[in-house]
């Protein structure tokens, strides 16, 4: 297939139309449209001049992000993280997201901090108090990152000066974090990671996509351990999904399988579990669709995942549950309007209740959509529009104090919304 026609038919997969000149200068790997990311062709990364790639590169950067984190306490209280102006920063809310404390810096100095669609810092509270943050650094070289850790041990007043997690300090990619703490309370962090690419290079070897490593804390996020690989041929640019199965993570990723099939696969983090596929959707695409999966592990022990796929035989969001560790998988479930460019779905399980939000575009407005099972996944209400705008938006996130589950999402027009899913899914 010549390169004229292979535009087209990626055009017309997508459905959507993608910016020229940003595939040109091979920077602009998510192109935002209509508040959705859509996959762009990497092979064409290096291909301007050195000094019009850092241009642009910074540029993009530059960027006020609408990208907000946000997790609650044993007792209930809100955190949120979010960037501006080159700081991560942390408040806390006690009456739900009404109103927030003043922002308490964790780096004080400005750093290229990813913030945008899939790439943003993550926050979480242990069940001793602390506050964990961690976040992707880019580097001024394009395309390059570390992966960056902070802690709070005085209730947020302060943050430990940032400590850099992967022990590789190449400057390539290090970039799309997930990190989760255990009943044990150790921390684990994962990552998309470029080194095994340039030691193939060296060798005279093909690698397809990159690499997904680790690296664990058991002191409370004093000191991490050596970084681990955890398993070969991810895509490049989807977010890493983590959740806990009482002490051992599991991580979600999209999966380069043969040549170039981007399906999903999952794995135990205990060192000995291989991968396991998920999807079987074949969708063969050389580039990154910049539209990871998530996972939610409810105290049942059941595993219930979502996400998207763009392939001739599959195409949409999906949803699946195995009741046994990934032994099985139950028949996906297809939802949303792929119409409407139904993207970003996440899924949050308790017990037998799961719920699943994502987004959809009309033309006009960016709407979030909600269904929800009663059954542990089998049977799924209508979907349901529980929140909108016709601005810019984040992506959407549900999350749960413990008594009650909220859908998580900041707009630009709107600005940072907590919406009490029990109002909403009657």
């Amino acid at each position: 297939m010549n390169n004229t026609n292979r535009e087209k038919l990626w055009r017309q997969r997508l459905g959507t139309r993608l910016l020229d000149y940003g595939r040109k200068i091979g920077l602009i790997s998510c192109l935002a449209i209509n508040g959705m990311c859509v996959a762009a062709d990497h092979s064409g990364h290096g291909s301007t001049q050195p000094q019009d790639r850092e241009k642009i590169w910074k540029t993009a950067l530059a960027r006020q992000p609408l990208a907000v984190t946000a997790t609650f306490d044993a007792s209930g209280k809100l955190w949120q993280a979010f960037v501006k102006e080159g700081h991560v920063m942390v408040s806390q809310s006690d009456n739900q997201g009404k109103t927030f404390s003043t922002p308490v810096l964790v780096n004080p100095k400005p750093e290229l901090v990813a913030a945008v669609g899939e790439n943003r810092p993550k926050i979480l509270v242990g069940s001793n108090g602390n506050i964990y943050v961690s976040y992707t650094r880019n580097l001024e070289t394009p395309f390059a990152g570390n992966i960056r850790f902070s802690r709070s041990v005085d209730g947020g007043k302060s943050f430990s000066a940032p400590i850099t997690i992967n022990n590789n300090l190449d400057p390539i990619t290090h970039s799309f974090d997930a990190m989760g703490i255990n009943k044990r309370g150790q921390i684990y962090i994962a990552w998309l990671d470029k080194r095994d690419i340039s030691i193939a290079a060296k060798k005279g070897e093909k690698y397809s996509g990159l690499a997904i490593y680790y690296a664990l804390s058991d002191d409370e996020g004093k000191t991490f351990h050596t970084d681990t690989k955890a398993v070969d041929h991810s895509c490049e640019c989807c977010r890493v999904a983590m959740a806990m199965d009482d002490d051992t993570p599991i991580i979600v990723w999209r999966h380069i399988f043969g040549k170039n099939i981007r399906d999903h696969a999952m794995l135990r983090l205990d060192g000995k579990s291989q991968p396991i596929r998920l999807s079987y959707g074949n969708w063969e695409v050389d580039a990154c669709p910049h539209h990871g999966p998530a996972i939610s592990i409810a105290n049942d022990g059941n595993y219930h995942f979502v996400w998207f796929s763009n392939s001739l035989e599959q195409h949409g969001l999906f949803y699946s549950y195995s009741s046994d560790q990934g032994k099985h998988f139950s028949r996906p479930l297809n939802f949303g309007n792929f119409q409407a460019q139904a993207a970003h779905p996440y899924v949050l399980s308790l017990g037998q209740r799961v719920f699943i939000a994502w987004k959809e575009f009309d033309g006009m407005a960016t709407g979030i959509y909600l269904m929800h099972s009663v059954d542990g996944g089998n049977l799924w209400s209508s979907p349901k529009k529980i929140a909108s705008t016709i601005g810019n938006s984040d992506y959407p996130f549900l999350m749960s104090d413990g008594n009650k589950n909220y859908l998580s999402w900041n707009t630009d027009k709107e600005g940072y919304r907590l919406i009490n899913l029990a109002e909403t899914a009657q």
